[in-house]
């Protein structure tokens, strides 16, 4: 009976140890299989990640992509969500870059045209609004008549949209072109496109517009715009101004962040949008510099 114990002890004792031995194998890796290490392979270069450089132009380029610097207006969640329809909506319309003063061509949905659709070229005289609030207006004289025709920029209506000759004025709105004369405002509706070199600076027009006699629709003489030319007006005119003019305004430092949104800010957001942003335009530009090549047939 003793002889039994010993014996099952000794084969426990054994079973045990083959166990240990089995499970450090186990856990062991074969020596011919290669660990992944962090080092870089010998003779291949590991590319970082490339980071989207945004253009220090884009405030000017996409100014829509800002927010409302009204903070009772501002709504972190409803600017996103706006800005992902906003960049949805350009992959299927292309929307030039265009300033005040560029002439455009904007081709709408009309049901009560022949071709069910409409074209207006014009003048950009004023552009207002963020995110899908954006809008711009387009000013031309038709048959002697001063038409203006205001457009949202991501209205799903809208089919075309074309600059025609891209440049940029001395002011940032040209109300003022109402009480000018007409022809600072005719522009033919089958103007063909002036097309810029790539890369090249926008051009700006310096041309002075000279106004009709009085009555105007505003007091241009306390507007300080560049653009306007002598307004010929006497000198009482001009010394009211003077009274109501508030020169220490640009020195205002909380005004002015008050009605922009801040650097840093800004950077942020075009950071979000502007690699989609990039992707639409490159493959656009692909799709232009395509050609598509016709065999020719043998007449018979």
């Amino acid at each position: 009976m003793l002889l039994k114990n010993l014996n099952f002890h000794r084969f426990q004792c054994g079973f045990t140890q083959v166990l240990r031995v089995s499970r450090s194998f186990s856990n062991s890796p074969p020596s011919d299989v290669q660990q992944p290490s962090d080092e870089p392979i010998s003779g291949k270069q590991v590319k970082p990640e490339r980071k989207s450089v945004v253009p220090s132009n884009s405030r000017f380029i996409y100014p829509e992509f800002l927010p409302d610097p009204k903070i009772e207006w501002r709504n972190s969640l409803r600017e996103k969500l706006e800005r992902m329809d906003m960049i949805q909506r350009r992959k299927h319309i292309d929307i030039p870059e265009f300033y005040v003063g560029s002439i455009m061509a904007v081709s709408s949905s009309n049901q009560h045209a022949p071709n069910k659709a409409t074209r207006f070229v014009g003048i950009c005289i004023q552009r207002l609004g963020c995110g899908l609030r954006a809008n711009f207006t387009l000013r031309n004289v038709i048959k002697h008549i001063g038409t203006e025709m205001k457009y949202q920029l991501y209205d799903p209506t809208i089919q075309k949209i074309e600059v025609l000759r891209l440049e940029k004025r001395l002011d940032n709105e040209l109300l003022y072109l109402r009480d000018a004369p007409n022809e600072y405002s005719t522009f033919d509706e089958n103007m063909e496109a002036e097309y810029l070199p790539e890369g090249a600076p926008v051009p700006v027009n310096p041309e002075m517009v000279k106004l009709k006699p009085r009555p105007w629709r505003a007091r241009w003489e306390r507007k300080n715009m560049k653009g306007l030319a002598d307004l010929g007006l006497e000198d009482r005119f001009y010394e009211r101004a003077k009274e109501l003019a508030t020169p220490w305004e640009k020195y205002d430092l909380m005004k002015q962040y008050r009605k922009t949104i801040p650097e840093e800010e800004q950077k942020e957001i075009f950071a979000e949008v502007y690699s989609e942003l990039h992707e639409v335009e490159v493959m656009r530009k692909k799709l232009k510099r395509k050609k598509v090549f016709i065999k020719p047939t043998k007449n018979v």
